[in-house]
Parts: structure tokens; C-alpha cells; sequence
């Protein structure tokens, strides 16, 4: 593994970098960030700014219009995106439109591909994708899928309930998983404007970061024609998988850029507040934590570039892919609960981003997987790997 970084790549994280503190970060407090995420006036700024730099959804394919950029590549762009708060809705390279965007360039026909993903790389649209549903239905378990499709004429009629849909709101279409009649889980495509979709209500949450937040949506006889079919009948597990994998690791990049914008706001304060005669980080407890800080961003970096790495190879990443997830969500958390720690009360309020950072990011740990549903698989390849234990 060799993770020199070329000078071409160089060039482009110290633009990125740039464009983060000059276009993007002086409008962190601007009044359309919204307690559920930045209002689409305020994205269709941020956007229109990563247009003119050149920056805009940088992971889409050369002749899409993007800049084709690696996995590892990705990795060095999302980090430095993810320094704002709003970096990544400017990069159009936020949860869930750049997933989908992946997923859409690799399952989606020429004519949907014209329809609905164009202009989402052109960041003209946004989507959610609907896969998670209220008890009993699926959650960190996607066999327990309850939304039912079923065959009528030349397409099909969709019911069922979901929930936790990041962006749905103003979203102007759906990834929709739901089970066929022979119990086979397929994905269609869904005009959010259709008659059946119907879109409840937005959830409050901690975070404050995704454009649209949370919604609940339901499908009450959503008719969807079979061209609207994305992929195959059947495969929608399969495409889920290509789907998620690199997904995982983009959270971690992009929230890395979060926790070591906090940490460079803790380590500023530390180095200027005085404590009992002397600067606080001369203090060992404060010291301290901004070494393991400093240890647990460089942990972070090591694994999502392995991952990435893997993934350039041609690998699944499936396995590595969950490390990830697990490694970086609760390195990154710690790094950014510390920042807290060490700002003391500034670390409560809103006089810095660190707070909002710290409210973001929780849920790092569970969406896309909970840290224990993902330690549970690793265990389960280990146990399969060493002969013993069981299923």
C-alpha cells in the first residue's frame, strides 16, 4: 500500500481546502441553517459556489461531470470537506444524495440515469433513500423489510411505512426498498410529487446537518411503473451492499474533517486560556487529551485509507468496511467529547462550532449501522474463520 499522496491530489485537497475557509465556513452561522439541516436557498448557494470552484460532486464520473476521483482520493477531498459544517452539502457530497449517486451510476438505466441522476450531480435535485421502518419492520436487520410490492398490470403498487429518511423533505425523489410477493426485497425509483407517496412528517433529532432531516413517509397504493424498476427484481439486498460499503467509509471521511476541525478549536484554546499560572494545555490532564486526540485522528485516517485502498483494488469491502465504521465513529466521538471537555464551558454554548459538532455526530454511531451490530458481524466472521461457535 503505497499512500503517498501525487501532486495532482495535492493540488486539489489544498483547493478544497481553501474553498472550505473562504466560501464555506463564513456562512456556518447564516440564518437558513435550520434545526433540521440548511435550508434549500442556503444549499443552492453553497452549491452554486462549489460550481464555480470546480469542487461539485467531485466522486461522480468524468463524463457526468464530476471529477472521478478514488476511493482514497475521495478520502483526502470528504476529510477536508467535512472541516464545515457545510462543507459537504457544498461539495454535493452529503449523506444520502452522494450514496445514491454512487448506486445510480452503477445499477441505474441510461434513461433514469438522464431522468433523475444528471441532475442531481448538477445538484439541481436532492434524494432520500427509503429503507428503514418502524418496529416490526426493518432496521439494523433488513430481512424484517414490511413494505410490500406487489405486481399489477405493467408495474407495481407499493405500501408499507418508513422512517429515519434523511433529506426526504424537498427531496425530489426516492431509492425505495420493498419486498416482493415471493419475499424477494427490490428497489424501485419514486417521484416524491406521486400520488401515494406521502411524506408525515419531519423527526427531530439531535443533528442539524442533513438538508431535509428525517422524515416519515408512507406509501398508501404507490404505483410505480416497471421502467421505474432500479436494477433487477429481487436484487435489491445485492445493490444495498453496493450501496452502503463505500457509503460507510465517506461518513468516516467526511465526519473526520468535523472531529479535527474540533480539535484544532480545542488546541487553539488550550495553547491561549490560562489555568493556575500557566497555559491550560501545560496542564497534563489537558495535554493529555489532545495527544490521545491527535492519536485517534491519525488511527481514523490510517483505517479509512486501508479501506479505501481496498476498495481501489477492487475489493468488496465489506469486512473492512464495517472496521471503519466501528474504528472511526468512536475515535472520532471521543476526539470531539474531549473537545467539550476542554473547552469547558465554551464547550456547552454555541460560542464555537464545537458544540454543534458534538451534537451532529452522535449519531455517527448508530445510522448505517450501530457500532454492536457491526462488532456482532465481525465476531461472526471470526467464530466462521477459527471453526467453532455458530451462526
Amino acid at each position: 500500500m503505497n499512500f503517498e499522496i501525487s501532486d495532482d491530489l495535492k493540488a486539489l485537497q489544498l483547493r478544497t481546502r481553501r474553498f472550505i475557509a473562504e466560501q464555506v465556513i463564513p456562512l456556518e452561522r447564516d440564518p437558513r441553517q435550520t434545526a433540521h439541516g440548511p435550508s434549500e436557498s442556503l444549499r443552492l448557494e453553497l452549491v452554486a459556489r462549489a460550481r464555480d470552484a470546480g469542487l461539485l460532486t467531485p466522486h461522480a464520473s468524468v463524463e457526468s461531470g464530476g471529477l472521478g476521483l478514488s476511493h482514497l482520493a475521495k478520502a483526502i477531498v470528504f476529510e477536508e470537506a467535512g472541516y464545515s459544517t457545510l462543507g459537504p452539502t457544498a461539495l454535493n457530497i452529503a449523506a444520502p444524495d452522494e450514496g445514491n449517486i454512487h448506486l445510480m451510476e452503477a445499477v441505474a438505466t441510461p434513461s433514469q440515469k438522464a431522468r433523475w441522476l444528471q441532475p442531481q450531480i448538477e445538484g439541481k435535485i436532492r434524494s432520500c433513500f427509503c429503507m428503514t421502518e418502524p418496529a416490526p419492520g426493518a432496521g439494523s436487520d433488513p430481512a424484517m423489510l414490511q413494505t410490500t410490492a406487489v405486481r399489477d398490470g405493467d408495474g407495481y403498487v407499493i405500501n408499507g411505512s418508513k422512517w429515519f429518511i434523511t433529506g426526504a423533505d424537498g427531496a425530489s425523489y426516492a431509492i425505495i426498498m420493498a419486498r416482493m410477493e415471493d419475499g424477494r426485497a427490490t428497489m424501485f425509483l419514486c417521484d416524491t410529487d406521486r400520488p401515494g407517496f406521502i411524506h408525515e412528517r419531519t423527526m427531530d433529532a439531535l443533528d442539524a446537518c442533513f438538508t431535509g432531516g428525517h422524515g416519515v413517509i408512507r406509501f398508501e397504493n404507490l404505483r410505480i411503473p416497471a421502467t421505474d424498476v432500479l436494477g433487477e427484481v429481487g436484487q435489491g439486498f445485492r445493490y444495498a451492499q453496493i450501496r452502503l460499503a463505500p457509503a460507510r467509509l465517506t461518513h468516516c471521511m467526511r465526519w473526520l474533517g468535523q472531529a479535527r476541525r474540533a480539535h484544532d478549536i480545542a488546541s487553539d484554546y488550550a495553547a491561549r486560556r490560562h489555568a493556575f499560572g500557566k497555559p491550560l494545555g501545560s496542564h497534563e490532564g489537558v495535554g493529555f487529551m489532545l495527544a490521545d486526540n491527535e492519536m485517534d485522528l491519525h488511527t481514523a485516517r490510517l483505517t479509512i485509507w486501508h479501506c479505501a485502498w481496498v476498495l481501489d483494488q477492487g475489493g468488496k469491502g465489506r469486512r473492512e468496511s464495517s472496521l471503519a465504521k466501528v474504528i472511526c465513529s468512536e475515535a472520532e466521538w471521543r476526539v470531539v467529547d474531549r473537545c467539550v471537555q476542554i473547552l469547558g464551558g465554551q464547550g456547552v454554548t454555541h460560542e464555537t462550532i464545537v458544540a454543534r459538532i458534538f451534537s451532529d455526530m452522535r449519531a455517527f454511531r448508530i445510522y448505517d449501522g450501530p457500532s454492536e451490530v457491526h462488532r456482532w458481524s465481525i465476531a461472526k466472521q471470526i467464530l466462521r474463520h477459527a471453526g467453532g461457535g455458530s451462526e
